[in-house]
């Protein structure tokens, strides 16, 4: 990568930034990590304070999202977490800082305008990210179903990015796919792969499913619907807040509902780092040029 920029501090989050420092340090730059207490050493790469990491280093990578609803960064890693002190923005001010969710950052510390750049924002990463949740939903249903998926009648709700990328795997592993979806630009597409299509808010013969996965955010799994479900379903709720299924309702029934969330620092938290590291490559080379 040509940048003109050698050095990078990472300031909290979890194994993702761990890896995302180990393929940087990889890569021949200088790699500081502020806020992993836990950690005891990293070869190659400099355990420090924040504000450390900050002051030492030209670029500064922040979690997804960049900081918590209580205004602090995110850092399983750190025994005492990580505020944003005034002494942590004035060592961040003049650097470039990448991040999710960049907005919430500003609200957080008003003061550090200037160059911030949302990596969670680029379509490259959605894509790339879509596909590890897709792997690690799979990877759910396969330790979750008492059968196989081979075989199996599965509900994909939602032909987003993640939709599209279940489809393809479950396809693949020789389920029988019924997607749904809201346009007819999506059937069509659908239809081109060999499965089969319903309108999400009409999602026909609920109760011949044996997994579900959803990515709709919003509240389409109600009573109603999981009362017309099978007792043994599996369902999986890949949407993010508070997911697209009543759980209430159904730990009531007895149906077996997972709420999984983060699913690329989970279970491929090395992936997921490299995707944060390329997307962040992709962005300084675009302003190199």
């Amino acid at each position: 990568m040509e940048s003109g920029y050698s050095s990078f501090g990472i300031i909290g989050g979890d194994k993702r930034q761990l890896y995302c420092a180990r393929s940087l340090c990889d890569d021949g730059y200088v790699v500081t990590l502020g806020g992993f207490d836990k950690v005891l050493s990293m070869k190659g790469v400099e355990l420090t304070s924040p504000f450390e990491a900050a002051l030492m280093s030209e670029i500064v990578i922040l979690p997804l999202p960049s900081v918590n609803a209580d205004g602090r960064i995110p850092a399983p890693f750190s025994e005492g977490g990580i505020s944003l002190t005034p002494n942590l923005i004035t060592a961040m001010k003049g650097k470039k800082i990448f991040c999710g969710f960049k907005d919430k950052l500003i609200k957080a510390a008003p003061s550090l305008h200037g160059e911030i750049f949302d990596y969670y924002a680029r379509e490259e990463f959605a894509v790339e990210n879509a596909v590890v949740t897709a792997e690690g939903a799979v990877e759910i249903a396969m330790n979750n179903y008492e059968g196989t998926l081979n075989g199996s009648n599965c509900l994909v709700a939602g032909f987003g990015r993640i939709g599209k990328a279940l489809l393809t795997m479950l396809k693949g592993l020789g389920a029988n796919v019924t997607v749904s979806a809201r346009k007819p630009s999506d059937f069509a597409w659908i239809k081109s792969t060999g499965a089969n299509f319903t309108k999400t808010e009409n999602i026909q013969e609920p109760n011949s499913f044996d997994i579900i996965f959803n990515t709709v955010p919003a509240r389409i799994f109600t009573p109603v619907l999981l009362a017309k479900l099978k007792p043994e379903v599996l369902i999986i709720d890949l949407a993010s807040a508070d997911g697209g299924v009543d759980f209430f309702s159904a730990e009531r029934m007895g149906i077996t509902a997972i709420h999984a969330l983060s699913l690329p620092g989970k279970c491929a938290p090395k992936t997921a780092g490299e995707i944060v590291k390329n997307t962040i490559y992709h962005i300084l080379e675009e302003e190199y040029r």
